[in-house]
């Protein structure tokens, strides 16, 4: 290079650093993700699935294998995620805006959708929960008690007492369908016990290859006992005396399913991808999909589209799983979030007092010299806070 090309003629300067990056956000695991997405895609298959059962021992079969792990898995993900839980202002905002505020909207929408579609007396509940809002519920009592399940020394055993003594007392009622929140406590508690080495125990090639001849028995043990047990069991939505049954077998089929429900959800995630695939961003809208393909399977229900000879077919059968998952992977699309987002996932800062932590952390902020000093050494510190929460 010659002197006329240099800023400084022929002294050699020490080159001026490169501007410091910025520290990269939390990544989502694709791996999670993915799993999310499966998952909710089969709810969507056992909804659909649940339309045709009558008559149809192959269909109910498969939707009794289903039942046993599906909703278990995403509950497994939801208490592995709700970890970091606790009672400060910055959850608890989290809480009531990610999922009380969507429960009272949903509720409301579910509500006024029957009284239009079906039933013009048909009442709003907010103790009642409407379908697949139980999952909500749940999901917000599940959180609340987070802390409690952190700070005694047997969560998990006391997690199934809770449920298996749900199972045998009726008068539990159905406000806030409380029924599943505590028999399906133990799934929740388990999430919340779990660590990243324990998913990798389960997606190793040897896990996936033993899951093969497993959920094979599942299917036939469902088939087995479809004219043998009542297809009310997988639901876990009420005590024993309901299905006419010794009170002795709620507790003990408590912990059967509980048991069953970890081998397959085990096997499940033996077969979720961990690398990106087409479907992992779809992972963070699930709950869009969740809250609204009820909408179309209920005017579905109310309509009588399920009531054709055609479904009961071998090709209808297949149709309509087709259009089961492939209804709920649209409704989980950015379109869609875009839209909702206001409802299913607001803000709300007008609704909260300012925490005086975040306030102050605030002004630091804004007080912190430029290009460094006291002030600027704070800043990995506050990063990894941010990170961490």
């Amino acid at each position: 290079m010659t002197s006329s090309l240099r800023p400084h003629g022929d002294r050699k300067t020490t080159p001026s650093p490169p501007p410091p990056q910025a520290r990269p956000g939390r990544q989502r695991d694709a791996f999670f993700d993915n799993a999310k997405y499966l998952a909710i895609v089969l709810v969507g298959v056992g909804h659909a699935w649940g339309q045709i059962l009558d008559g149809n021992r192959t269909v109910e079969a498969l939707y009794r294998a289903l039942y046993t792990f599906h909703m278990p898995a995403f509950i497994i993900i939801s208490g592995y995620f709700s970890r970091s839980f606790d009672l400060s202002p910055k959850r608890v905002k989290r809480l009531i805006t990610g999922v009380a505020v969507p429960y009272l909207v949903f509720e409301v929408g579910y509500a006024l959708h029957r009284r239009f579609a079906e039933d013009p007396s048909n009442e709003i509940s907010l103790l009642d929960p409407t379908y697949l809002l139980w999952f909500l519920c749940a999901l917000f009592v599940w959180r609340l008690t987070t802390p409690l399940w952190q700070t005694v020394r047997w969560p998990l055993p006391i997690a199934l007492a809770i449920a298996a003594l749900a199972s045998v007392t009726p008068s539990i009622g159905n406000d806030l369908n409380m029924q599943r929140v505590l028999q399906f406590l133990p799934c929740f508690v388990l999430g919340l016990l779990l660590r990243p080495e324990h998913f990798r125990l389960v997606r190793r090639r040897s896990a996936r290859i033993a899951s093969v001849p497993v959920v094979a028995v599942a299917v036939a043990v469902a088939w087995w006992s479809v004219p043998r047990m009542e297809t009310g069991w997988f639901y876990r939505n009420a005590a024993v005396q309901a299905t006419g049954a010794p009170w002795w077998s709620g507790p003990v089929v408590t912990l059967a399913l509980f048991g069953c429900s970890l081998v397959l959800t085990a096997c499940f995630f033996a077969w979720v991808p961990g690398r990106r695939m087409w479907f992992t961003a779809l992972g963070a809208g699930t709950i869009y999909g969740y809250l609204l393909h009820g909408f179309v399977v209920k005017q579905g229900t109310f309509s009588g589209w399920f009531h054709g000879s055609a479904w009961d077919t071998p090709l209808g059968e297949v149709a309509i799983t087709v259009l089961g998952a492939a209804l709920i992977t649209v409704l989980c699309t950015k379109p869609f979030q875009r839209v909702l987002k206001y409802v299913v996932e607001p803000r709300m800062d007008w609704a909260f007092r300012r925490d005086p932590g975040e306030a102050a952390r605030g002004r630091e902020h804004r007080e912190q010299p430029a290009g460094g000093g006291a002030g600027a050494a704070r800043t990995p510190v506050e990063t990894a806070e941010k990170v961490s929460a």
